[in-house]
C-alpha cells in the first residue's frame, strides 16, 4: 500500500512539473507585420492616381513609401504608421500609398522612384511626400529611414508632424 502511495504521488507530482504556464508578457519592439502590405507592383500608378484623387478632396498631403514585403525595416514602418501615436496623425492629414518596388528585391516602379527623387539604391523604406496636387514637397534622398528597425516610433511621429497638413 505505502509503495502505491509512493507511485501515486510521484505521478502526480510528474504531472504538475508537465503543465505549461503562458510566457510573461514583454515590453520588446514589436514584431513586424505578416500580412501584405505593399500589393502587386503594377498597380502603383493607379493607387497614386486614387490617392491623389482623395487627397484633393479631403485637403490631405500623400506619403509615397517605397519598399516590398520582404523588407524588414518597410514592415517596421508600417507598425509606426499604425501605432496608437502616429495613427491619428498619419490618418488625419495624409493618405499612404505603398508603392511595392519589387517582389524579391529591388526591381520595379523606377520610373515612380525617380519621378518622386527616390534613389532606391540608398535602400528601402523610402518616403517622398506630395501635397494634394500631386507636387513633390519632400523625399528622403539618403536611406533615413533604412535601418527603421534600429529606430523609434519617435522618429516616425517627428516625420508625420513634419509634413502634415
Amino acid at each position: 500500500m505505502k509503495t502505491i502511495k509512493i507511485l501515486a504521488l510521484a505521478v502526480l507530482l510528474a504531472l504538475t512539473a508537465c503543465k505549461t504556464t503562458p510566457p510573461a508578457p514583454t515590453t520588446t519592439t514589436p514584431k513586424p507585420a505578416s500580412r501584405e502590405i505593399y500589393p502587386d507592383p503594377a498597380q502603383a500608378k493607379d493607387d497614386l492616381a486614387a490617392a491623389l484623387k482623395t487627397a484633393a478632396a479631403t485637403h490631405q498631403h500623400v506619403i509615397l513609401d517605397f519598399g516590398g514585403n520582404w523588407c524588414g525595416d518597410c514592415r517596421m514602418l508600417d507598425i509606426y504608421f499604425h501605432d496608437a501615436t502616429n495613427r491619428p496623425i498619419l490618418e488625419a492629414n495624409f493618405v499612404l500609398v505603398h508603392v511595392n518596388i519589387g517582389m524579391t528585391g529591388i526591381n520595379d516602379n523606377f520610373d515612380l522612384a525617380e519621378k518622386y527623387g527616390i534613389p532606391l539604391n540608398k535602400g528601402v523604406p523610402a518616403l517622398a511626400v506630395l501635397s494634394e496636387q500631386g507636387k513633390l514637397l519632400y523625399s528622403q534622398k539618403s536611406g533615413e529611414f533604412e535601418a527603421m528597425r534600429r529606430m523609434e516610433s519617435s522618429a516616425v511621429t517627428e516625420f508625420l508632424t513634419r509634413w502634415k497638413r
